[in-house]
């Protein structure tokens, strides 16, 4: 049984991925998985991508962060690197650098979104919702909606 003529096919799929956007082995496992037709010629196809650098974790850490940090919080963004199997050191780095970042992403999210401050208490707890839901931390939310730190728009 020739095996070549199946192996380009797994790798061509993965290949076609990686081309769209960077995923995490995990992520690619699971999006082949049903086109394997032999045990292990998904497992070697994708060893063979990671050893020549396709596939790299680093990476698909930093593509999902970039992608997604200016519209969401740092729990969110957690919560969707577990998702796509990433974890370790790179993703512990990620999110600490975001730390630094979360009360001016949630003040750009939230001025986008509503604009002015809220102006009653329903209003308010509407904002709180909108920013926690997108992962951002409830201090950072609470300051956010209160209008700490928020400056004038120059253009006034």
């Amino acid at each position: 049984m020739d095996k070549s003529g199946f192996q380009p096919s797994l790798k061509g799929r993965a290949l076609r991925l990686l081309s769209q956007r960077e995923h995490s082995r995990t992520e690619l496992e699971r999006k082949l998985a049903q086109h394997e037709e032999v045990p292990g010629e998904l497992a070697k196809a994708l060893d063979e991508l990671q050893a020549r650098d396709f596939i790299n974790d680093g990476r698909a850490v930093d593509s999902l962060v970039n992608r997604r940090a200016g519209k969401l919080g740092s729990a969110r963004i957690k919560q969707e690197l577990a998702t796509k199997g990433l974890s370790g050191e790179a993703v512990s780095q990620a999110l600490e650098s975001l730390k630094d970042t979360e009360f001016s992403r949630a003040q750009e999210v939230w001025r986008k979104k509503f604009g002015t401050p809220s102006q009653d208490p329903q209003e308010r707890v509407k904002h709180m919702r909108f920013l926690i839901t997108r992962g951002f931390n409830a201090e950072v939310v609470r300051r956010v909606v209160k209008g700490d730190g928020l400056v004038d728009d120059p253009s006034d």
